[in-house]
C-alpha cells in the first residue's frame, strides 16, 4: 500500500471516528438538557445521515482493492443502514420520536467509535491489542442491543420500520420511482422486513468468525512473543 493511500485511509477513518463521537455527544447532551430521549434524532439525525451516506466510500474502497474486505459485505451494511436512516426515519417524521430510535442511534455511534479508530491504527500496523479486542468483542452486545419488545423479542430497527409501514402505505412515497415496477415502496419495505433478519444473522456470524480469526491470531502472537523472550 502506497504512503498516499495509507494517509488517505487514516484521514478518512479518523474523520469518521470524530463525526460519530460528536453524534453521540449531541445525543447525550440532548438527553441531559431535556431529561428525555425524545429529541435524540433531532439533535444528531442530520449529522448521522450525512456521515452514514458518506460511508459509501467504504464500498468503493473494497471494490478497488485498497482494503481487503471486498465490496459485498460493506455494501450490505451500508445499504441497510442508509436505507433505514434516509428512506424511512428521515421521511416518516412520526417515527423520529419513538423511544426505540435512540437505542439504535447510540448503538451505531458506539460501534463506529470503536471500528473507525481500529481501521485508522491498522493503516500503519500499530493497533493496540485492547482496541482489537473491543473491535471484535463489543459487537456481541452492540448487535443485539435492539432486542426489546412488548411481550415478545423484536429487533428495534425492524420495529421502527414496522411502525412506519402505515404512514408509508398512506402516503405512497417514491411513487415516481416505483411506477416502473409492479410493486410499491410499501411492498418493497414489507419484503425487506422479512429478509432483514437473515441478513442480520449473516453479518453477525461473519463477525463471530472474524473474532475467532483475529483474536485467536493475536493471542497466538502474544504467546509467541513471550516464548521468544524466554
Amino acid at each position: 500500500m502506497s504512503p498516499f493511500v495509507k494517509f488517505y485511509l487514516f484521514a478518512y477513518n479518523s474523520l469518521q471516528a470524530c463525526a460519530w463521537t460528536i453524534s453521540l455527544l449531541k445525543i447525550l447532551s440532548s438527553v441531559v438538557s431535556s431529561k428525555t430521549i425524545d429529541g435524540a434524532y433531532a439533535s444528531a439525525g442530520d449529522l448521522i445521515s450525512v456521515i452514514q451516506t458518506v460511508a459509501v466510500a467504504e464500498v468503493l474502497h473494497g471494490a478497488i482493492g485498497i482494503v481487503p474486505s471486498g465490496a459485498l459485505s460493506p455494501l450490505m451494511q451500508w445499504s441497510g443502514r442508509t436505507h433505514f436512516i434516509l428512506a424511512v426515519v428521515r421521511q416518516v417524521k412520526e417515527v423520529q420520536d419513538l423511544p426505540w430510535l435512540p437505542i439504535t442511534l447510540v448503538a451505531w455511534c458506539l460501534g463506529e467509535m470503536i471500528r473507525y479508530p481500529h481501521y485508522a491504527f491498522n493503516c500503519f500496523g500499530r493497533c493496540p491489542f485492547w482496541l482489537i479486542y473491543l473491535r471484535y468483542t463489543a459487537f456481541i452486545v452492540n448487535f443485539p442491543l435492539g432486542l426489546v419488545g412488548e411481550g415478545e423479542m423484536h429487533d428495534v430497527l425492524l420495529w421502527i420500520m414496522y411502525q412506519a409501514l402505515p404512514y408509508i402505505k398512506d402516503r405512497n412515497p417514491y411513487s415516481n420511482f416505483f411506477s416502473n415496477f409492479p410493486f410499491t415502496y410499501y411492498d418493497f419495505l414489507r419484503v425487506g422486513l422479512m429478509i432483514y433478519p437473515f441478513l442480520w444473522l449473516k453479518l453477525y456470524l461473519h463477525m463471530v468468525r472474524q473474532r475467532k480469526a483475529k483474536l485467536g491470531r493475536s493471542d497466538h502472537d502474544k504467546h509467541e512473543g513471550k516464548r521468544k523472550r524466554m
